[in-house]
């Protein structure tokens, strides 16, 4: 009997089955990702990447059905504008328009932008183990894979028109085709107009004399064939091209997309093909609701998530919740980590049958290499330290947190990762923006009673709970809210808004590592503190 599992991976290979009339398993299934090679891979192309391949293998768990991942790099389309982030800027404005095929690495390390692009692509997909079939706009239509759909649309064209015009601004809809002819001259297309179309030969007449940019084209006026490479589609009908040539069964787009998904799909059933099945995501945004912008450079890039944390936890993050925008930006990182950590100590108690829906599951080969996790040491724990200790080396980290869970050595490496990142967090992100403030008369107070309980010898045999259970009772004693006096632990102690609980905070420094800091930082006036001097209240 087959299961019928609840995560979304599952919900997807479902539909895959469903929409092909019989519910069983497709000869070949084909899934696709695209991308754009005009830049460095980022955490969206891992993102897509990543949703797929689960979704990959939840069809191939639900009906043993063999499957590929088509890794579609479109590097036919034309250069638009000079990343700012690339080397050679004034080599490279020369060549707007152009195919990125066509135009040199500005790196020198390869045959052209694209290929430098695509190979960085592979690099980094190849990083994280996944599985999938590289291919090329520029190989695709010079190959001839796309020649019978190219020749479809060609004979076609009239009814493609009427799918994408009435979408286009009006002084746009005269001029527009959705062939578009690489000039034979000066090499551009973003330069060319198609003037007629030959159907009978498979070919197209055209003029370079449009406008792009501030570019003028060459004036050059030509015939050329729609095969072999010398047109490329517009992008909406080269999306139902590709679904069209290699029978993609799912690909997934941004929400932003959807508009164009639609139109592809119009235009794969005037060609006679059939619509993959679709899934939006919902798109990355900052800390203040904005979407995510390479050329703004706001939120978190791919490389400084892994420089705070492995890219397992991404996974986990990335996985939850694909409809809903989520917000990726560095204060996030702990909190995702820490959700990590805790999914790994409750998966091994996960019956069998219920583990594809755990995130697990699917981010560690189908639960095949889920690693054991039973310690309590957690990345907030970690930097929690470091701030008490202030930036203590690695070792004595290490020491501290072997007293506070025995099972630390057991996994060593996956603590010493913690350290090791938790740090350099620590050092970027929470170490700049510490502001410790002065104590209040009624809270240098508050901290002189809780020294005295703390130096009181039956405090070190105190649990948790019953050092948790001290702010309280010194706070009510005093007529205070308890968060109050939390808040200036925090302020007062730490330099930070928020903290850890006080009593497993203290556990974890110790008891003479919290008396240090109340001394320190709440229990000497400025004047005194740089003189040596106590005045304990």
């Amino acid at each position: 009997m087959q299961m019928s599992y609840k995560s979304w991976p599952f919900k997807e290979a479902e539909r895959i089955l469903k929409s092909h009339g019989r519910g069983e398993a497709l000869p070949l299934a084909i899934f696709e990702t695209g991308f754009g090679p005009s830049g460095r891979p980022h955490i969206g192309t891992f993102a897509e990447v990543a949703r797929t391949t689960w979704v990959r293998k939840a069809y191939e768990e639900l009906c043993g059905g063999k499957t590929k991942l088509i890794a579609f790099s479109d590097d036919l389309d034309g250069l638009r504008k000079v990343p700012g982030n690339l080397p050679q800027q004034e080599m490279l404005a020369l060549h707007l328009g152009k195919p990125l095929s066509d135009i040199p690495d500005p790196y020198g390390t390869h045959e052209s932008f694209s290929g430098h692009m695509i190979a960085r692509l592979k690099e980094f997909l190849d990083t994280f183990g996944f599985d999938f079939e590289l291919r090329s706009a520029s190989q695709a239509y010079r190959l001839g894979e796309f020649d019978k759909g190219l020749e479809v649309l060609l004979h076609n064209v009239e009814r493609v028109l009427e799918v994408i015009l009435p979408t286009l601004k009006e002084e746009n809809r005269a001029l527009w085709s959705p062939f578009l002819p690489k000039c034979e001259k000066c090499g551009r297309i973003y330069t060319t107009r198609v003037v007629s179309y030959r159907k009978s030969e498979l070919a197209l007449d055209y003029a370079c004399d449009a406008m792009f940019g501030q570019i003028n084209g060459c004036g050059h006026k030509g015939t050329c064939s729609v095969l072999g490479g010398a047109v490329k589609m517009g992008w909406k009908v080269d999306w139902a091209l590709r679904w069209f040539s290699y029978g993609v069964n799912y690909e997934m787009y941004g929400k932003d997309l959807i508009p164009s998904a639609e139109l592809s799909s119009e235009i794969v059933r005037i060609m006679g093909g059939k619509t993959p099945c679709g899934f939006f995501y919902e798109l990355f945004l900052d800390e203040n609701g904005e979407k995510i912008s390479k050329s703004k450079g706001n939120g978190v890039t791919m490389e400084q998530w892994l420089a705070y944390a492995p890219v397992e936890s991404l996974a986990y993050y990335i996985f939850k919740e694909p409809r809903t925008a989520k917000k990726l930006y560095f204060d996030v990182i702990p909190k995702v980590m820490d959700e990590y950590l805790d999914q790994l100590r409750k998966y091994p108690v996960v019956i069998e049958e219920k583990k594809p829906d755990s995130p697990l599951w699917h981010i560690h080969d189908r639960g095949r290499v889920v690693p054991g996790y039973d310690c309590s040491i957690n990345f907030t724990m970690v930097n929690n330290l470091v701030s008490a200790l202030g930036q203590p080396e690695p070792a004595l980290l290490g020491q501290y947190l072997d007293r506070y869970d025995s099972s630390a050595g057991k996994h060593a490496s996956t603590v010493a990762s913690l350290v090791e990142k938790g740090l350099a967090y620590y050092t970027d992100h929470i170490l700049p923006h510490k502001q410790y403030r002065e104590p209040t008369q009624l809270e240098k107070k508050l901290f002189a009673q809780l020294l005295d309980k703390l130096v009181e010898p039956p405090t070190a045999q105190l649990d948790e709970a019953g050092l948790q259970g001290l702010i309280f009772d010194i706070a009510k004693g005093q007529g205070v809210e308890p968060k109050e006096f939390f808040s200036a632990i925090y302020e007062v102690l730490l330099g930070q808004e928020r903290g850890p609980r006080f009593g497993s905070f203290a556990r974890l420094v110790g008891i003479d590592r919290v008396i240090a800091l109340i001394e320190e930082r709440a229990a000497f006036t400025p004047h005194d503190a740089t003189s040596g001097e106590s005045r304990k209240k």
